[in-house]
């Protein structure tokens, strides 16, 4: 009795073990009918052929990243009207938002994941259908916040692989240098023309391609994350800033909030930086609006004089981004964008800006995707 026993245990554990195995595996993508349009709301300058940053600022939902695909044909179509709108040329750069990239961390999972009430509920969908991999990469992730490191290091591999076939394909395909917002992957590195993932602590990273589809220059790092970021993100202060030639000019790329400390326009200007792009991110409905939090991390610049609460959130991006007083930017002109939509419960707002020569022109509220061009 006692043999039967166990070897029915037994095969109940195995029979649970390949249903569970199975349901984990299945992959079907369910039918979405994802919004294409864009307005083109901010159109500053003329064009004297010497090219222009032209930002998008998408409106996407997690059904977009249901697929490569899907995330492709959404971009695709902006792209496409910007230039039947005559804002595209060889010498474009193109701005993608902040962590556009780290979406495709929900790339090709269960329909039920797409459908979960809110986030939380969503991570742990994506813990469920990957449980193998989550313990692998729980296991090697560093920061106070093991299981938000382990959800992107489980994934690094195929995001890496995800976000140069997107970017560098849609910057090949429209003869543009894009610089492809932001990803979140360990180590991320640049080793015969791909880009690759690394073993050690995770870093909110810009890519720009160029008009050949390959990465141009390094990975740049966000320096200073934000104190939530930064429980699983590495701040990484020591880290070079990049300057990029370009068919446009010098373009330098400050991720998020780097773009509000002064230190960072001095070295970008040592290294003659004609152009700034700021690939940024915010979440909350109503944050643009809300009184400014101050500087949300360990570093606060002495030479600011900005208090927090003092003005609204998008008060203080106008005032800290490319246009600080002390000192001035001499980059010639800059585009900041932010992301539009809903994931889950998270809302994701931010109204951008250019600005030519310290003078700031701001995209006016409103709702839907965005191009915003500034012709240089």
């Amino acid at each position: 009795m006692r043999k039967l026993f166990a070897c029915t245990l037994i095969v109940t554990l195995i029979a649970a073990t390949a249903g569970y195995w199975f349901w984990a595996q299945q992959r079907e993508v369910g039918h979405y009918l994802s919004d294409l349009r864009i307005e083109l709301t901010l159109n500053d300058g003329v064009n004297h052929d010497r090219g222009n940053l032209l930002g998008i600022e998408p409106d996407l939902s997690p059904r977009d990243y249901q697929s490569l695909d899907l995330v492709r044909l959404k971009l695709a179509a902006y792209l496409d009207k910007a230039r039947d709108a005559g804002l595209l040329n060889d010498k474009t750069i193109v701005v993608l938002p902040e962590h556009i990239g780290t979406w495709l961390v929900f790339r090709g999972e269960k329909n039920e994941l797409y459908q979960a009430a809110n986030l939380a509920q969503a991570m742990d969908c994506l813990v469920r259908s990957n449980p193998l991999a989550f313990a692998s990469a729980w296991l090697r992730a560093e920061g106070d916040s093991r299981a938000n490191d382990a959800h992107l290091r489980m994934k690094a591999r195929s995001m890496a692989r995800d976000y140069q076939t997107l970017f560098g394909g849609l910057a090949k395909e429209y003869g543009v240098t894009l610089v492809a917002g932001s990803i979140a992957l360990p180590e991320p590195r640049i080793e015969n023309g791909k880009l690759l993932p690394g073993s050690g602590p995770l870093y909110n990273s810009s890519i720009v391609f160029g008009r050949d589809g390959m990465p141009l220059g390094t990975p740049q790092r966000q320096l200073l994350p934000t104190y939530e970021e930064q429980s699983y993100i590495q701040p990484s202060p020591e880290h070079q800033l990049n300057v990029i030639d370009t068919p446009a000019g010098r373009l330098g790329i400050l991720v998020g909030s780097d773009s509000w400390y002064p230190e960072n326009y001095r070295t970008l200007n040592e290294q003659g930086a004609q152009l700034i792009a700021v690939p940024a991110f915010m979440i909350g409905k109503n944050t643009w609006d809300q009184p400014w939090g101050g500087f949300k991390s360990v570093t606060s610049p002495s030479e600011i004089s900005l208090k927090p609460g003092e003005v609204s959130e998008g008060e203080a991006w106008h005032r800290l981004t490319l246009i600080s007083s002390v000192p001035s930017s001499t980059a010639e002109a800059g585009i900041t964008v932010f992301s539009r939509g809903k994931f889950w419960d998270k809302h994701s707002v931010g109204w951008g800006f250019v600005s030519r020569n310290g003078q700031t022109s701001p995209d006016q509220p409103g709702s839907g995707a965005r191009l915003l061009n500034l012709w240089l």
